[in-house]
């Protein structure tokens, strides 16, 4: 199985912003990390994976300086998280109707690698019928490559986990539009507000630790008509973006000599 991917690189940091100084015209995923932005090690990572074919760079100006050996193609800002993965995913799989699932990927994940990128495909191309393949990754995972990440976890009753910015998403999924996935995608940073928005008994559920990970999949799924997985993701890297000066200071230590 081969995908193309989407590269999420919108948004401007407000000049309050701690990251703000360092950021070129105020995007963060062109900071620079051990003598390249951010976003270009994303871009190297896709380049270098087996199962991409085409890249897609949402929410940079076209002639911002970035290379790629594969297909690049630049997308217009949509100025809303949200619109940005919808037009993008429908614009792709309308270039390429072959392709019905897409990787989204965050463009300040500087420190994923073309074997994390070929993991993923695997999982999706062992389970091909899911509408959206979400990667978590475990408390445990997590602080051992990580410890001063600080990340946010939500625990449940089998299993604390955080959420993956590289993940796949199917076309199917916007077939019908639904309202809740704005609200989604701008409390996709506070696991109570996620839960908030998916019904207060799941919100309660999860505070008393009552459902496992796959229980708490289905009701998500059930309460967004959507069929998804869960994929207990091996690599705390695809967890660690740079949206905080201390994440920062962390991933230039891990690039060193990469």
């Amino acid at each position: 199985m081969k995908m193309d991917a989407v590269i999420l690189a919108g948004g401007k940091l407000r000049p309050d912003d701690p990251l703000y100084p360092i950021s070129p015209n105020g995007a963060r995923c062109l900071i620079e990390l051990q003598g390249k932005p951010m976003v270009q090690w994303v871009i190297d990572a896709l380049n270098a994976s087996e199962m991409v074919e085409n890249l897609y760079l949402i929410g940079l100006p076209d002639d911002t300086r970035v290379e790629s050996s594969k297909p690049l193609n630049f997308l217009p800002d949509q100025n809303d998280l949200f619109k940005n993965i919808h037009s993008s995913v429908l614009h792709v799989t309308r270039k390429n109707p072959s392709h019905s699932k897409v990787i989204i990927a965050s463009g300040d994940l500087p420190a994923v690698t073309a074997e994390m990128i070929d993991w993923l495909v695997k999982q999706v191309a062992d389970q091909p019928d899911y509408m959206l393949y979400y990667n978590v990754i475990t408390r445990e995972t997590m602080e051992e490559q990580f410890p001063r990440a600080n990340r946010s976890f939500v625990h449940l009753k089998d299993v604390s986990v955080c959420g993956g910015d590289l993940n796949v998403v199917d076309r199917a999924i916007f077939d019908i539009e639904k309202p809740i996935w704005h609200k989604l995608a701008e409390a996709r940073k506070s696991p109570l507000k996620l839960a908030s928005l998916l019904g207060f008994d799941s919100l309660i559920m999860v505070a008393l630790r009552l459902v496992t990970l796959d229980q708490a999949v289905h009701k998500i799924c059930k309460r967004l008509s959507v069929t998804g997985k869960a994929l207990i993701c091996p690599f705390a890297e695809m967890a660690m973006d740079g949206d905080k000066p201390h994440q920062i200071a962390l991933l230039r230590d891990y690039l060193k000599g990469k």
